[in-house]
C-alpha cells in the first residue's frame, strides 16, 4: 500500500496543545508528486504516513480504512485524480476506480467528479498534460480549502444550536465513530463542535462511544479528545442506553457518510439505534456535515447502499500494532472457526428521530424533504454541485 514513514507521536506544545499531522497532504519531491496519507489504521499506538504515487495504492489505502470519514474521502478522491493526471496515467480509469473504492460515503465520489470535471475542461480548452495536471491539483486544493471553511461553520452553527437545545452551557454530549480532524481538511464536522464548546467553556463531558467492531471512537475520538484536552469518557456501545436512563446525556451530536433527499442519514452502523434511545430519553440528536454530504439523487434511506465488510472484523479482535511487521499480522479469534457474521459499515437513520441537520450553510429542523433541499440550494461559502 505505497511506502511507509513511522514517525513518533507528536508532543504537545508548550502550551499543552497538540501538533497532529495532517490527515492527508501532497508533496512533490523529486521523483514526482505522492499523496501523502496519515494511515489511520496504526493510531493511538504511531503515527505512520503512508506515501501514495499511483491510484491503486489509494484505493487500497481507502479500502482499508487507513484514510476515511466523508470529507476526507472527497479530498482523497479529488487529489488521486490529480496524481493520475499528474503521473501520466488513464485519469477515467483512475477515476472509476476511485469512485468505486467505497460505496456508500457519497463525498469520495463528489470530489472525484470535481477534479475530473476540471481535468476535461482543462484539455477541452487545449490545456497539454501538464497544463491539464495542473488544472486537476489546483481544483483538488480549492475542495480542500472549501472543506476546512466548511468546518469552520459547521462549528459555529452547531454550536449556536446547542446553545437553544440546552441553554446555559455544562453540556455533555455523546458521540459516535470518528469526526474530528482525522475526516476533515478542517477540525471537521460534529467533533469540530465539540471543540469549539470546549474552548468556550461550555462542554462538560465528552461520552465516545468506542463504536465497534473497528474501535473509530476509541482509538481516533479519544485520541483526539485527548491531544486537545476535553474531558472524556470511553464507553462500550452497548452502555449508551445506562448513560441515557441516568439523565447523563444532554445531546448526540454525529456525522453522517450520505444524506438522502428525505433527510435519512447513513452513518458508522451503531448510530440508528442511539438515535432510538435519544428519542425515547427526549435528548436531541444531531446530525453535522457539510453540505456535499446531501445526495438529492438518492431520494430515501432504503436506496443508500450500505457497505458490507469483511466477516473477520467482528469475528476477531484486530487493533494497531507498532512494527514494520503489521501488515502480516492477524487479529485474535472471538468466535468459533467459521462462525458467519453480519458486518454493515453504516447504518441508516430515519428523518423524524433527527432533531436537526447542521450543515455549513445553516440548520435544517424538522428535518423534510423540504429542509434538506433548501439547505442544498442554499448560497453558502464553499461550492455548487458540479
Amino acid at each position: 500500500m505505497g511506502d511507509q514513514s513511522v514517525q513518533p507521536l507528536a508532543k504537545g506544545t508548550g502550551s499543552g496543545t497538540p501538533e497532529p499531522k495532517p490527515a492527508l497532504r501532497w508533496e512533490e519531491p523529486p521523483e514526482g508528486p505522492v499523496l501523502v496519507l496519515l494511515d489511520q489504521t496504526r493510531l493511538p499506538v504511531e503515527e505512520v504516513e503512508l506515501f501514495c504515487t499511483d491510484v491503486p495504492a489509494l484505493v487500497q489505502a481507502i479500502r482499508t480504512l487507513a484514510v476515511r470519514g466523508a470529507p476526507l474521502l472527497g479530498l482523497a478522491g479529488a487529489y488521486g485524480v490529480a496524481l493520475a493526471a499528474a503521473r501520466g496515467y488513464d485519469v477515467g480509469q483512475a477515476a472509476d476506480e476511485l469512485a468505486g473504492a467505497r460505496p456508500t460515503a457519497v463525498n469520495l465520489s463528489y470530489g472525484v467528479r470535481r477534479a475530473l470535471a476540471a481535468y476535461r475542461t482543462a484539455v477541452t480548452g487545449g490545456a497539454d498534460d501538464t497544463g491539464a495536471a495542473a488544472a486537476t491539483l489546483a481544483e483538488a486544493r480549492a475542495l480542500h480549502a472549501e472543506d476546512a471553511r466548511a468546518s469552520e461553520r459547521m462549528a459555529r452553527n452547531g454550536l449556536a444550536l446547542l446553545d437553544e437545545l440546552v441553554p446555559g452551557g455544562g453540556y455533555r454530549v455523546l458521540t459516535h465513530c470518528n469526526t474530528g480532524a482525522l475526516v476533515s481538511g478542517g477540525e471537521g464536522t460534529a467533533l469540530a463542535v465539540v471543540l469549539a464548546a470546549h474552548r468556550g467553556g461550555l462542554l462538560r463531558r465528552l461520552w465516545v462511544d468506542e463504536t465497534r467492531p473497528l474501535l473509530q471512537g476509541a482509538r481516533l475520538t479519544a485520541y483526539e479528545a485527548a491531544r486537545a484536552g476535553v474531558a472524556h469518557t470511553l464507553l462500550p456501545d452497548g452502555a449508551a442506553g445506562s448513560l441515557f436512563a441516568a439523565g447523563e446525556v444532554d445531546a448526540v451530536l454525529i456525522g453522517a457518510d450520505r444524506i438522502a433527499a428525505d433527510g435519512s442519514t447513513a452513518n458508522k452502523v451503531g448510530s440508528y439505534p442511539l438515535a432510538v434511545l435519544a428519542r425515547y430519553h427526549n435528548v436531541p440528536f444531531v446530525v453535522v456535515a457539510p453540505t456535499t454530504t446531501i445526495d438529492l439523487a438518492t431520494p430515501d434511506g432504503t436506496a443508500i447502499e450500505v457497505e458490507q465488510r469483511p466477516a473477520q472484523e467482528v469475528t476477531e479482535l484486530t487493533g494497531p500494532r507498532p512494527g514494520p511487521d503489521r501488515e502480516g499480522a492477524t487479529g485474535i479469534p472471538v468466535a468459533p472457526l467459521g462462525t458467519p457474521a453480519y458486518n454493515p459499515a453504516f447504518d441508516v437513520t430515519p428523518p423524524e428521530l433527527i432533531t436537526a441537520v447542521v450543515t455549513e450553510t445553516g440548520v435544517a429542523s424538522p428535518v423534510t424533504g423540504s429542509s434538506i433541499a433548501a439547505l442544498a440550494a442554499r448560497p453558502g461559502p464553499v461550492r455548487a454541485q458540479p
